[in-house]
């Protein structure tokens, strides 16, 4: 199921060059390149979009707000972590694959610098309260999330988060799920329930600046309901894959219900900075300091 980083690396060169980014005219370091590497079945599972776009009636959720973008843009940022997979490194992995895959000890010893410095982590709907009226957070919040299904995000990364009491954000790729080495639908449930917060992350993390037609349905339509019916909660948050966005996008995810979405490092949308929030991805080899120092200075 898994790809080789070097072959996901070959085949995502382009994009790779394209989105190496600056965190307010700060350099980033290669470590901090936007991605998230797809499995497999992404591949192989490419749709062909008919020439008809869908254009299904605007969904309002009760918890939508509008609000200003220049409001929004003026709150300061709640630093987010971007995971992907929580384990060892393998001989087989290259310098790539290390900056997707946190080995657990590294990653017990970030959770331990983020409780012993004070820090609070917050879901979604927190984030959109305070972005869109000013609500309230606890001190030094911070956001946990988590991308692509992976298994070890629920049996490494998921104990780990609950020694402190923290609660993270999943971010599900439908087309892996009950597939081995990815989360069952039954653990994706148990997280719901035990206050963790599930996104979607697209059926099978097709790039969102290349969706025409039906793909709107196929990879944002279906596997919200598909993610609705498994948590029994709505799904109004979206993660895009490889952290890609463009204007266009946003429509169509405002028409399906996502009322905030995020990215990776790119500058957020001046236009609608709530379907453009940022995130950094977390490499393997940072130690503690190194996620401290990048935190406070990248939000």
């Amino acid at each position: 199921m898994k790809t080789t980083a070097s072959f996901y690396f070959a085949r995502h060169a382009a994009i790779l060059a394209a989105i190496v980014t600056t965190f307010s005219c700060q350099s980033v370091p290669e470590a901090n390149v936007a991605i998230a590497a797809p499995p497999a079945a992404a591949t192989a599972a490419a749709t062909t979009a008919p020439a008809t776009d869908p254009k299904p009636a605007p969904v309002t959720p009760a918890r939508a707000v509008r609000v200003d973008p220049a409001t929004v843009l003026a709150r300061k940022e709640v630093p987010i972590l971007c995971y992907h997979q929580i384990r060892d490194w393998r001989d087989t992995d290259s310098k790539t694959a290390q900056n997707y895959i946190v080995p657990p000890q590294a990653f017990r010893d970030q959770l331990k610098m983020l409780a012993d410095n004070g820090y609070h982590t917050i879901l979604p709907d927190q984030l959109y309260a305070y972005l869109t009226t000013g609500a309230a957070l606890p001190p030094k919040p911070i956001m946990l999330t988590f991308d692509d299904t992976d298994l070890d995000q629920f049996t490494v990364a998921t104990p780990e988060m609950d020694k402190y009491g923290f609660k993270g954000v999943f971010f599900i790729m439908t087309v892996s799920l009950g597939r081995p080495n990815y989360m069952s639908k039954a653990q994706v449930k148990a997280l719901s329930d035990s206050g963790h917060s599930i996104g979607s992350h697209t059926w099978d993390h097709h790039n969102v600046k290349q969706y025409q037609g039906q793909d709107w349905v196929t990879q944002i339509e279906k596997p919200s309901k598909q993610l609705e019916t498994i948590t029994g909660k709505p799904i109004s948050y979206f993660a895009y894959p490889f952290g890609l966005w463009n204007p266009a996008a946003i429509p169509q995810l405002k028409q399906r219900g996502m009322i905030a979405a995020f990215q990776l490092s790119g500058k957020r949308d001046v236009n609608d900075p709530l379907h453009t929030i940022r995130r950094i991805i977390v490499p393997g080899a940072w130690k503690p300091a190194t996620l401290q120092s990048w935190i406070q200075k990248s939000f």
